[in-house]
C-alpha cells in the first residue's frame, strides 16, 4: 500500500471516528471518553499526512511514532467505549479492527525505518 493509500485510508478511519463521536449518547462518561477518542483518533491521519512531508528519514520516523502512538491509543479508547458498556461490541469490531491494523502497519513501518536508518 503507497503513501497516497495510505492517506485516503487514515482520512477515512478519522472520518468514521468523528461519526461514533457524534452517535455517542450525551452523558458526562461518553462525552469525556469520546472527546479522547476524537483527539487521537482523528490525529492518526493529521500525523500521517505530516510524516509523508518529512525532510528526511530521521524527521519520519520521529513523525510515524506520534502516528503509532495515536493509533495505540484510539485502539485504547476504543475498547474503553466497550468495557464501559458504553458502545455494544458488535458496533465497534470493524473500526477497532481497523485501528488494530493501522496500529500494526505502522509500528512495523516505524521497525523497518530504524532497521534500515
Amino acid at each position: 500500500m503507497g503513501p497516497e493509500e495510505l492517506r485516503e485510508r487514515t482520512k477515512r478511519f478519522a472520518v468514521r471516528i468523528v461519526k461514533l463521536y457524534k452517535s455517542l449518547p450525551y452523558r458526562t462518561d461518553a462525552q469525556v471518553l469520546g472527546k479522547q477518542l476524537l483527539r487521537c483518533g482523528t490525529s492518526v491521519a493529521a500525523n500521517y499526512r505530516a510524516a509523508c512531508r518529512a525532510r528526511s528519514r530521521a524527521e519520519w520516523v520521529a513523525k510515524i511514532g506520534l502516528v503509532v502512538e495515536e493509533a495505540d491509543e484510539t485502539v485504547s479508547w476504543l475498547e474503553m467505549l466497550v468495557d464501559c458498556a458504553l458502545v455494544p461490541e458488535e458496533k465497534l469490531k470493524e473500526l477497532l479492527n481497523e485501528a488494530r491494523e493501522l496500529s500494526a502497519l505502522f509500528t512495523a513501518s516505524q521497525r523497518t525505518a530504524r532497521i534500515a536508518g
